[in-house]
C-alpha cells in the first residue's frame, strides 16, 4: 500500500511563499505522474500541475509563472513553490499519482490547508 504525505501548507499573506511537499511511504513507488491539485470551499477540485517521471510539467494558467513543481524521483518525492500567492490561492492542497499514461490518479493525500490572507 501506498501513502501520500503532504507537508508545508499554513497560513502567509499576499505576495508570499510557501513550499508544498508529498512524500510517498509504502512499497516500491515509481509513478507515470505526481500532481497537486486543490480545493477551495464551495468550488470543485481543480489542477494546479503535474510532472511526469521524466520531468515534463504542465501548470494550470492560474499559477503559470508563480509556482513550480520539481520532483525527487530517488525519494518519491514532489514538491510545489508557490510564489507570490495570492487570496484565490487560498484552498485544501493535495497530491496525487498515477501509475501509468493510461490511468487515472490513483492515490491521493490527505491535504495541507494553504491560506493567504490579503
Amino acid at each position: 500500500q501506498v501513502q501520500l504525505v503532504e507537508s508545508g501548507g499554513g497560513l502567509v499573506q499576499s505576495g508570499g511563499s510557501l513550499r508544498l511537499s508529498c512524500a510517498a511511504a509504502g512499497r516500491t513507488f515509481s509513478p507515470y505522474a505526481m500532481g497537486w491539485f486543490r480545493q477551495a470551499p464551495g468550488k470543485e477540485r481543480e489542477v494546479v500541475a503535474s510532472i511526469i517521471r521524466s520531468g515534463g510539467t504542465y501548470y494550470a494558467d492560474f499559477v503559470k509563472g508563480r509556482f513550480t513543481i520539481s520532483r525527487d524521483n530517488a525519494k518519491n518525492t514532489v514538491y510545489l513553490q508557490m510564489n507570490n500567492l495570492e487570496p484565490e490561492d487560498t484552498a485544501v492542497y493535495y497530491c496525487a499519482a498515477r501509475m501509468t499514461d493510461r490511468t487515472a490518479y490513483d492515490y491521493w493525500g490527505q491535504g495541507t490547508q494553504v491560506f493567504v490572507s490579503s
